[in-house]
């Protein structure tokens, strides 16, 4: 009965979706309208009334990049993500994941973050991911039962690091015409980028890339070698003029953390044709890693006033992934909202936190997600009562140091493996200055009651889970 009852809404769905190809302005509310139907746990309501208000004023930016969304983008290209995104992940997956949770008490990820290659063309300063050698691979088999699997339990976004993934474009590809009901997104330093890759994105329309770049010319090679912040630019022209999706992926440092969130920076990047922009924070991880890199706290709280002004004026979409905790009820690793799998198949919590008990060429993401480190994580989120505190490294290194302890955890950088106390050493100090600074940010959030109703909620039903499945607290 389920699988038909998803087939009825995947069908109804894409009947609806028909209203997407006309005017954004009057046939959007149509769609919020359908959607809210499916809501049932009301997990969106704040987001489906959002957008009904955003839909009503055209001078509002929200309202400009949705437009800019039907003038940019390719046609066949924005129905697909349309129907990659709404149908599939957000309507099918959601609900599957959310039935699977239940029967299974565990974490189920919304996407899963995975390496195919540990090989990249940079050397950039302070990387972690060349920790791992640029030997491995997960080969395309792997890969795509790995995609397989997911889709079973509800995850139809895939995103793709590294490694620069794009060495591997031939299997990229591949799994996008394979899987051509899953979104696919890659963190990519775009320098592989080219007119023909550009016109297999085109084809198989599943496929967006979020190019890193530091900031301008001078930053970006300073990180990255000179040379780089042109090649970028000049993928993200190619990308504009065949009307193709993309975005930024941002990692302010305490180097370029001014410029990467100011004003005439966030210009930049939407005159080059980016739709969304990822923001993280530099981590200390790997025995390479650079310490004197982290952002200070006030350059933390900076990005934090910054953004959120930006989404008032700007028409790009933001997600600063250790700022907007506030939103998503602290942190989301660990399979609550995604995973890492490594290219030597380490199934990690997060693309930051090295360590696992599970490999994909072991266990099967079901058996990963109900391991001793997945169901700690699941046990401890969120892991302050401070949204804006949500990372169990950076904002609070003692419980990471617990759970991968108790787990039985081992780290899985193969060349320089990493004591977990050693790793949260590098974050108390930054971690004590964050709390200081953010506790006012917090207490004066205007999202503060909405996300503590959520994280009572959210309490609420793991505790329905386990009473049902019949495990004690």
């Amino acid at each position: 009965m389920g699988v038909v009852s998803e087939k009825l809404e995947a069908f109804g769905a894409k009947r609806v979706l028909d209203y997407l190809d006309g005017n954004p302005q009057e046939n959007v509310p149509k769609v919020i309208s359908w959607l809210r139907k499916f809501d049932k746990d009301h997990i969106y309501q704040n987001t489906y009334n959002m957008l009904d208000d955003i839909m009503k004023d055209p001078e509002n930016n929200w309202n400009k990049l949705i437009t800019s969304i039907y003038e940019d983008i390719d046609a066949s290209v924005r129905r697909k993500l349309f129907e990659n995104f709404i149908v599939n992940s957000a309507v099918i997956g959601i609900r599957r994941k959310s039935k699977l949770e239940q029967k299974y008490d565990c974490n189920l990820p919304w996407a899963i973050l995975m390496d195919p290659t540990s090989a990249c063309n940079l050397h950039c300063t302070g990387c972690w991911a060349a920790e791992y050698g640029n030997k491995l691979n997960l080969t395309y088999d792997e890969l795509n039962n790995i995609v397989k699997q997911g889709k079973e339990l509800g995850t139809f976004m895939y995103i793709f690091s590294g490694g620069e993934p794009l060495v591997r474009k031939d299997d990229i590809i591949r799994l996008c015409e394979e899987h051509s009901d899953c979104e696919f997104l890659a963190f990519t330093n775009g320098t592989l980028i080219d007119e023909k890759f550009a016109d297999e994105m085109l084809r198989v329309k599943n496929f967006v890339p979020a190019i890193s770049i530091e900031g301008y010319e001078e930053d970006t090679d300073f990180r990255r070698g000179k040379g780089t912040f042109q090649k970028v630019i000049r993928a993200m022209q190619i990308l504009k003029e065949k009307k193709l999706p993309f975005g930024a992926s941002l990692c302010y440092t305490r180097k370029n953390t001014e410029i990467i969130g100011s004003e005439e920076y966030f210009d930049f990047l939407i005159e080059q044709g980016c739709k969304f922009a990822w923001l993280f924070t530099y981590m200390p991880v790997g025995v390479d890693a650079v310490p004197e890199l982290m952002a200070t706290a006030e350059q933390r709280k900076f990005m934090y006033e910054q953004i959120r002004k930006f989404r008032e004026t700007k028409p790009i979409f933001t997600m600063d992934f250790w700022n907007d905790g506030e939103y998503v009820n602290g942190c989301i690793a660990g399979g609550r909202c995604y995973l890492h799998i490594n290219a030597n198949g380490d199934i990690e919590p997060c693309a930051f936190i090295h360590y696992a008990d599970s490999n994909i060429k072991e266990k099967t993401l079901l058996e990963a997600y109900q391991s001793p480190l997945f169901m700690a994580y699941r046990r401890n989120q969120p892991f302050n009562s401070n949204m804006l505190r949500p990372c169990p490294l950076l904002d609070n290194p003692g419980r990471l140091t617990q759970m991968v302890k108790k787990s039985g955890a081992h780290s899985t950088d193969l060349t320089h493996p990493e004591d977990v106390e050693s790793l949260s050493q590098k974050c108390v100090e930054t971690a004590k200055e964050w709390a200081r600074v953010s506790a006012e940010l917090w207490k004066n959030s205007p999202g503060r009651a909405y996300s503590e109703l959520k994280q009572k909620r959210e309490k609420e039903l793991k505790a329905q889970i386990r009473a049902k499945v019949g495990k004690p607290e």
